[in-house]
């Protein structure tokens, strides 16, 4: 994913642009992190007392330079226009995030105010479209059968979450005036690996990259990924 996002960063904005970046639910900070060692000005948002502690150790970690390029806000995704002045940013990030959320239109339609002209907006959502696939395969035939009739799933924290569909979300996008410009798949050879599973070594690790970016990007594979990456430019 963060290749993808690469991807639609430089074909964007100019070369060496330092951009204004808001990652909502940024978790432990890594695509912020990456992001503002790349010389951008980075700002996230996070609701779980925890999970921004983790993003703040990390962070203190870090060079001086890279430490004064971000600024780390406790508060909802759902409440930008609490923090956040009409088109702020450049590029908001929302990864992994709208899920949890019951009413995804509403948040996606605050992130959308405080993009700037022409911004780009990132979101990460699990496939609502193949949501019966990672149970089909591993033989759990009642949840998959379910998954066809249900956007709801447990995830593997164990929490009940919600998945989008591709066709849904793109009319949202729409109708927020951030239109669907690309949309990639995300985790499908790799989505049945266990979460502490050791990655293999270097040249067979890149190998299993380089096909998972390929499918990510190439129909029909990109359609039943486990997760979809669609990203919106504001009008």
């Amino acid at each position: 994913m963060a290749r993808q996002l690469e991807e639609q960063i430089t074909a964007r904005f100019p070369v060496g642009q330092r951009l204004r970046v808001l990652d909502v639910g940024l978790g432990q900070g890594t695509q912020a992190l990456r992001l503002a060692r790349a010389g951008h000005k980075i700002t996230g948002l996070e609701s779980d007392p925890k999970m921004l502690a983790a993003a703040r150790a990390t962070l203190a970690g870090e060079p001086a330079g890279i430490q004064e390029r971000v600024r780390l806000i406790e508060g909802d995704g759902r409440d930008t226009g609490v923090h956040f002045l009409p088109g702020t940013f450049d590029v908001v990030l929302c990864h992994g995030v709208l899920m949890y959320v019951d009413d995804p239109d509403r948040m996606l339609a605050g992130l959308a105010r405080v993009l700037a002209p022409g911004g780009l907006l990132s979101v990460l959502v699990r496939n609502g479209d193949a949501l019966a696939l990672r149970p089909g395969l591993s033989g759990d035939w009642d949840t998959a059968m379910t998954a066809f009739d249900s956007p709801r799933y447990k995830n593997r924290l164990g929490l009940t979450v919600r998945a989008d569909r591709l066709a849904t979300l793109t009319d949202t996008l729409a109708g927020i005036g951030a239109p669907l410009h690309a949309w990639y798949g995300v985790r499908l050879f790799t989505d049945l690996a266990a979460d502490d599973a050791v990655p293999p070594p270097v040249e067979e690790l890149t190998r299993l990259l380089a096909a998972e970016e390929r499918a990510g990007r190439t129909d029909p594979y990109r359609a039943v990924a486990a997760l979809l990456h669609l990203c919106g430019v504001r009008g």
